[in-house]
């Protein structure tokens, strides 16, 4: 409840569009798990009631992804931006979904390793 779900016509709009050219298509509600057991009773409650999900990252994808075409639940996924675990020796990291490639990259400063932009498997620019 409270700050971690909205059904205001602007904060849904805001979640509704990504730079893609297609019109907003907003979500019934938009909520935003902290927890991955959050995401899981979340994910759980939509699937018993039928209801569509949505994920949200930045929205700056290009091809409509966000856009609730048959409404639904958008899972704003920002407030999980936690770095999870980091191996320098075999080049990988474990990131929640909410980290940007930015706040990657200002991590791993120092470190010589850098995640460039339009690598497989971005959410956006972010």
């Amino acid at each position: 409840g409270g700050p971690n779900v909205s059904t205001a016509m602007a904060v849904r709009e805001q979640h509704g569009h990504d730079e893609s050219m297609h019109t907003c298509a907003p979500p019934d509600a938009v909520v935003w798990p902290q927890t991955v057991e959050q995401v899981q009773e979340l994910a759980a409650l939509c699937y018993r009631c039928r209801v569509p999900m949505v994920p949200f990252g930045t929205g700056t994808g290009l091809e409509g992804g966000v856009n609730a075409v048959q409404g639904g639940v958008c899972f704003d996924m920002s407030r999980m931006d936690a770095i999870l675990e980091l191996s320098l020796e075999d080049f990988s990291v474990a990131v929640e979904p909410g980290v940007t490639r930015k706040a990657l990259n200002s991590h791993l400063r120092g470190t010589g390793l850098w995640f460039p932009v339009g690598t497989v498997g971005t959410g956006g620019d972010g």
